[in-house]
């Protein structure tokens, strides 16, 4: 078993999730059930699956929750650009948000290549 705190794209991921809800927060009432739910719930996808699978005892296990969890990032990245196309959600803050999540992708996959069978 890993310590998934010690990860540093589960540490990316946590404060994407935080910052996430602050961001959706921004969406209109009307979009509760609809964007700003789905964002919310991608969101806490992210370091969710990369703690589960942390817990898990093989590599193998451990890369198919990574690849859950970057599964969900791009789910998140598709609705924040849906949101910012539609004009409910600030642009600037998108924009920033967008730059740290691909970074999170970035460093997941890098780890999923890593535990990659040679």
């Amino acid at each position: 078993m890993r310590d998934f705190k010690k990860y540093q794209i589960w540490q990316q991921a946590f404060e994407l999730s935080i910052d996430c809800y602050r961001l959706a927060n921004q969406l209109p009432e009307r979009e509760k059930f609809g964007l700003r739910s789905q964002i919310n719930g991608a969101a806490i996808s992210i370091p969710s699956n990369i703690t589960e699978g942390a817990s898990r005892n093989f590599d193998l296990e451990f890369k198919r929750f990574l690849e859950i969890a970057i599964g969900s990032a791009f789910e998140l990245e598709t609705q924040l650009m849906i949101a910012k196309e539609l004009g409910i959600i600030d642009s600037d803050s998108t924009l920033s948000f967008l730059t740290k999540l691909r970074e999170n992708q970035a460093s997941i996959n890098a780890l999923i290549q890593k535990l990659k069978p040679s």
